[in-house]
Order: structure tokens, then sequence, then C-alpha cells
């Protein structure tokens, strides 16, 4: 009896977190549900603390998630060359992502709602990354080289599936976003971060 007191505790706080707030459903429904939002720049004060902020999950069911992952898809298509969105670039920091599937025939686009990355290599890769809501900045950054991820889908469904390559760097960096994680801010801790440098082959002494 406790555990399912529990359990209905639980649901009953995650169905209260995905409402969505007046402000959120302003920016989703403004204008034409067919055109792209604005992604939001660092340059921008306002904008770019909301790019800093925690997103929460997002109720898949909800008909205002589906207006948001299509006016996402339409800003990622607005740009040019963009890999990736999250939906803090838009100006709502809830927990959807784009992401371009370059580990698939024709490079198709997805969405992923309410995404969690469970597993990562330990392995990793060092590649250059870019930001559509940095303007000019591209660095090199260290990713998992593969990862799991968890999602669902607008009608709620549950899925897994291992992630390998570019693709799993793209998933990493959209992820990134969810919590807040800007690369440049990366590349600024990594600059304070002091490392030893070891010789691993160094012959010992006699």
């Amino acid at each position: 009896m406790k555990k399912l007191s529990f359990l209905l505790l639980c649901f009953m706080g995650w169905v209260s977190a995905q409402k969505l707030t007046s402000n959120e459903l302003a920016i989703i429904n403004q204008g034409d549900i067919n055109t792209a939002l604005p992604i939001y720049q660092t340059t921008d004060p306002n904008q770019h603390q909301t790019l800093l902020n925690l997103s929460n999950e997002i109720d898949p069911m909800d008909p205002n998630t589906i207006t948001l992952v299509k006016r996402m898809k339409a800003s990622l298509l607005s740009t040019d060359g963009g890999v990736g969105i999250a939906a803090p670039q838009v100006g709502v920091n809830r927990k959807i992502i784009w992401v371009q599937r370059f580990d698939k025939k024709d490079n198709p686009i997805e969405y992923f709602i309410n995404p969690v990355i469970v597993w990562r290599s330990d392995i990793q890769n060092l590649g250059p990354e870019g930001d559509l809501s940095i303007p000019e900045f591209r660095d090199q950054f260290y990713k998992s080289k593969v990862i799991q991820l968890e999602y669902v889908d607008l009608k709620g469904q549950k899925y897994s599936e291992i992630i390998e390559g570019f693709t799993a760097v793209i998933f990493q960096h959209e992820v990134d976003h969810l919590f807040g994680i800007l690369i440049s801010d990366k590349k600024e801790k990594e600059k304070n971060d002091a490392y030893l440098k070891v010789d691993a082959y160094q012959k010992v002494k006699e």
C-alpha cells in the first residue's frame, strides 16, 4: 500500500511538472504554427539567461507539444547547415531536441522528447563544434564515441537506442543544452583546469 501511494505521488508530481507556463504557451503559439521560431542568442542578456536555465520534461500528449516540435523543426531548417537544435534555443526550457541522423540513410532529421543519455563510452573523439546560439564560435571538444539514449515520441511510446560517431556528438551537444550547458562555457572552464603531464612510457631509473 505504501509503495502504491509512493508511485501515485510520483505520478502526480510528474503530471504537474509537465504543465506549460503561460509564458511558454505564448512563445509556442505566437504567429503561424508552421513558421520557425527565432533562435535565441547569447549576445542578448535575457536570451542568454534562458539558454543557461535547466529544462523540464514535457508532456508528449499535450497538443502544444506537437506545435513546439513542428516549429523547432522549421527553426532548424531555416539555418545555414545546422545539424541540431534544443527547445531552450527557441526560448522554451523543455526537453525536446531535433538531431540530424548521419548514422541513417539519407541523413534524416528526427525529434526526441524527454531524451536521457543513460550511458556513455569511456572512449572519446576530439572534433570541431559550433552552436546556432553562439555567433562566430567554433572549437575542438571531446565527446564520447558511443552513447545509449532513452526518449519518447509524441504518442508517449518509449525507445532506447545505441548511437555512435558524429551523430552521438550531436546528441550530446543538444542534451547539454537541456542542462543549460553551452560549449563556450565548457571551453572557458577547460582553460582553468590544470593537468599534470605524465610520460606513460618513461623508463624507471635504476
